[in-house]
């Protein structure tokens, strides 16, 4: 399909940059498979649109502090860490990569220094860290959050954003991106979850840094996804099925726990236990297997994640709904407002 097809116009002062405070206050534009009215509502509403037995899936991983400023010589490098090769090993996306050449040493500062090894065909460097401190304690003492491009291009990452891009649902450390449909959860809504009968799992998709580049090709078919390692326990796959086998829905919420889910089912749906890389695209004509439906944050034009809700309720039905959503002010992005998607 041609790329141009999931563009629409945003105005840019619908673009948030500081979540809802609370997280739960944010709008929710709830869209059926159906021709219905589309419906304003809130995150805070979610138990009454969901029936008991349905299942919400969370994604548990944790955003490290991803983003380096360093030297290599008199040259500034920025690096942007997006896969784990090993326990001293990114894969990093570089500005300045043109300065770097493979055994250049660069220094970040806070005593942290990594070697540039290789380039790959996508542009990214293999960097090793030098020293014995877990590359996680090294990150917390020189790198910061690596806030996406198009709230970093407005303002600098903060203290606050330490906290505001994390959700209540970080364990596991891996992540460059937060998993932001999430970010919309409280204590207090998950209480009322609980009270309608609503269930909860979780899984890991440490999401990469490749979730912010844009699609240069003009046809899908000539995009290529960078991977991304997720896992899905036995007992998670196990309980999921059952709610499923049982009638009810399995709900992910956020882009990344569907990718995860899909790549786990097999041909009849069933979910399998899951530890691996994913690099699974999504489009329109595609079957979906294991999900009946997501919540999930507004996408950027002509992205990936534009053509995954667009294969999930129709591209008509979902250019209609952001026609909607620009049209009454909702916010936009990973800090902006929600949305409920049941085909």
């Amino acid at each position: 399909m041609k790329v141009d097809l999931f563009d629409f116009d945003l105005p840019a002062e619908l673009i948030a940059l500081r979540p809802a405070v609370p997280r739960d206050a944010a709008r929710m534009l709830v869209v059926d498979g159906a021709d219905a009215p589309f419906a304003d509502r809130t995150v805070l509403d979610l138990p009454d649109l969901l029936q008991p037995g349905d299942v919400l899936v969370f994604n548990d991983t944790r955003v490290i502090p991803a983003q380096l400023e360093g030297r290599r010589g008199e040259a500034r490098i920025g690096a942007t860490l997006h896969k784990r090769i090993d326990l001293r090993r990114w894969q990093a996306f570089v500005r300045n990569a043109k300065r770097l050449r493979p055994g250049d040493r660069i220094e970040f500062g806070s005593d942290v220094t990594a070697i540039a090894q290789e380039r790959a065909a996508d542009g990214s460097w293999t960097l090793a860290f030098e020293g014995e401190e877990p590359v996680e304690v090294l990150l917390e003492r020189a790198g910061r959050v690596p806030l996406p491009p198009y709230i970093a291009g407005k303002r600098p990452a903060d203290s606050r954003d330490r906290e505001d891009y994390q959700t209540i649902f970080a364990r596991e450390e891996g992540a460059v991106a937060a998993p932001t449909a999430a970010l919309h959860f409280t204590d207090r809504l998950l209480d009322r979850l609980d009270t309608r009968g609503i269930g909860r799992e979780t899984l890991t998709l440490h999401v990469g840094a490749g979730t912010f580049l844009p699609v240069k090709a003009e046809d899908t078919d000539d995009h290529a996804m960078h991977a991304e390692w997720g896992r899905i326990e036995p007992q998670t796959a196990a309980r999921l099925n059952a709610a499923r086998a049982a009638g009810g829905r399995l709900i992910a919420v956020g882009t990344t726990s569907l990718r995860l889910l899909e790549s786990a089912a097999d041909d009849s749906g069933t979910i399998q236990p899951f530890a691996g890389d994913t690099a699974i695209f999504i489009t329109p004509g595609y079957a979906f297997r294991a999900v009946d439906g997501l919540m999930t944050n507004f996408h950027l034009p002509k992205s990936t994640l534009m053509m995954l809700v667009s294969a999930l309720m129709g591209r008509e039905r979902m250019m209609a709904a952001y026609a909607h959503a620009v049209a009454h002010g909702y916010r936009f992005y990973s800090y902006g407002d929600s949305s409920l998607l049941l085909p």
